[in-house]
Order: C-alpha cells, then sequence, then structure tokens
C-alpha cells in the first residue's frame, strides 16, 4: 500500500503479506524515542527514483537481471522472503529519534533528501567497495555531497550475507553509530546495500548495548517496524568477543544455543567501555 505526497511515498517494498504492517506507540528510552508497544502506523520511507524513465530497454534488463541475482543470493544465504527493488530508489525506516536504517543512496540527490526531510548528520555505509561497484553507484559523488552539506559519512565495511564478516565487524560499526548518537548534531543513518541484514544488525547491537534492552526485545522492535532478517547469532557471537576479550575463551560455538541474548549490567558497562574504545580505529 502507499499514496504519493511530492514523488516520495510510503510502502513496505517487500514480498511480505500486509498484515506486516503494524502500530506502535513511542515511549522515552535510553533518551531517545524506542517503539515498544502498539498504535502509531508504521512505515517505511521511500526516494522514488527517476532512473526507469530515463534508462533505454537494454539496461532495464541489467538492472532487472542484477536484483534478480541479487535476491536470489539473499534468500539462499540469508534464509529470509525479503527483496530489494533497486529501481524504486533509496527506502528506510525511522527506527527511533535519531537512527534510521535503509538502503544505499543511491545518488547525491538522496543526501539532499535525508539532510532536509530526515535531518540527517551523518551517515554509516557498510557496504564494501564491490558493492557500491556491483550496483554502479557514484560513491566519490555522494561522498562529496555530503562534505559540502556538512554530513559526516562513516565507512565500516562488512562482506554482504556472511555473518562471520558482520560479527567480527559489529563492534567498531557500533562504536560509530555510538559517537554519532552521542554527538547529537542530527539523526544517523545507517545502511549497507538493502537496509535487510548488515545495517539492521548493527541498530540492533547498538541498542541491545546501549539501551538496557535484551537482544530479543531489541530484535522484535526493529523488525516490527522493517520487516528484515539481520543474523541474530552474529550478534549474539559479537557480543560474546567483546564482553569475553581474552584470548583463552572457549570457542563461542561450544556455548549454548541462546547464550548471550541477555546481558549482566556489568556486561553492559564493559561492552560500553570497549565499544567507545575503539573510536576511530
Amino acid at each position: 500500500m502507499g499514496f504519493a505526497v511530492n514523488n516520495y511515498f510510503f510502502s513496505t517494498l517487500f514480498t511480505t503479506p500486509l498484515e506486516n504492517e503494524v502500530f506502535l506507540r513511542k515511549k522515552s528510552f535510553c533518551n531517545f524515542m524506542v517503539a515498544k508497544s502498539l498504535s502509531e502506523t508504521n512505515t517505511i520511507s521511500c526516494k522514488m527514483s527517476q532512473s526507469g524513465i530515463e534508462e533505454n530497454s537494454t539496461n532495464r534488463r541489467s538492472s532487472k537481471s542484477r536484483m534478480d541475482e541479487y535476491n536470489i543470493a539473499m534468500k539462499r544465504m540469508m534464509r529470509n522472503p525479503y527483496e530489494y527493488h533497486h529501481d524504486i530508489g533509496m527506502n528506510y525506516t525511522l527506527i527511533t529519534d535519531n537512527v534510521i536504517v535503509g538502503s544505499q543512496p543511491q545518488k547525491p540527490d538522496d543526501i539532499d533528501h535525508l539532510i532536509q526531510e530526515e535531518n540527517v548528520a551523518y551517515i554509516l555505509n557498510l557496504q564494501q567497495d564491490k558493492d557500491i561497484e556491483y550496483w554502479g553507484i557514484d560513491i566519490e559523488s555522494i561522498v562529496g555531497r555530503c562534505k559540502e552539506l556538512g554530513i559526516c559519512h562513516m565507512r565500516r565495511p562488512a562482506r554482504d550475507f556472511d555473518p562471520d564478516s558482520l560479527r567480527s565487524g559489529l563492534p567498531k560499526a557500533v562504536s560509530s553509530l555510538e559517537w554519532a548518537i552521542s554527538e547529537g548534531k542530527g539523526r544517523a543513518y545507517v545502511h549497507c546495500t538493502a537496509g535487510l541484514g548488515r545495517a539492521p544488525a548493527v541498530a540492533i547491537a547498538y541498542i541491545f548495548w546501549f539501551c538496557g534492552m535484551n537482544l530479543n526485545e531489541a530484535y522484535d522492535m526493529l523488525t516490527s517496524k522493517r520487516p528484515c532478517g539481520p543474523n541474530k547469532r552474529a550478534i549474539r557471537g559479537a557480543t560474546y568477543d567483546v564482553v569475553k576479550n581474552e584470548p583463552w575463551k572457549e570457542p563461542f560455538e561450544s556455548l549454548p544455543e541462546h547464550a548471550f541474548e541477555d546481558i549482566a549490567v556489568w556486561e553492559r558497562n564493559l561492552i560500553q567501555d570497549r565499544v567507545r574504545a575503539l573510536r576511530g580505529t
């Protein structure tokens, strides 16, 4: 479902049923608003792409082929039913008052939209260079526009569809997000390619580590707003890595299935200290 508003519209864009639309009431938590209960319509914002009007039929077929290949890989590797629709344009979801999770900006105009419509002051990009090249994105023009507008653009690359790469990269990515939030100059836009795996995992880990929720609460809160399939095991593994930062620790794989879905207060404090120490590394 969707409706036009000055060339922008709101739609789920995913192959999930309409039952995935929920209602959320916002509650103040951890110095920002975290959705905890159902009452207010939940939407995903999209910026319509004009490329479909301009490109010829050959380019359209090429773009469709890339999307088909990507979505097949995502369903096979992530084992979820969601799809990425590059031709429709950038899409994103406001997760908290100061964190947005979404898909990749495709052109400099998307940066203008984020600052004008969403008060974005920080962009955290989790893509590898090959991800950006695959979609033909001119990253230099996007980074250049960020500099012109005073937006801080950060890169914390993680390999797509790779839980181990995500696990190892989460602490530094969360460190960058936590720094942006603590600066408080505007919202942080966290994105990967589709905004369905790596980016929501970073936001969930931040909420888990810094905002007093356990992993399942943070996971359910985000995925009720933005239907997606981030790897929960990778987040648990990263949590274990940060807490048990010793060479003699037992392998994570030997732990019970639900280990580190919750943490003690002292463990959360330790995680926060260690994650903050990663700033600038």
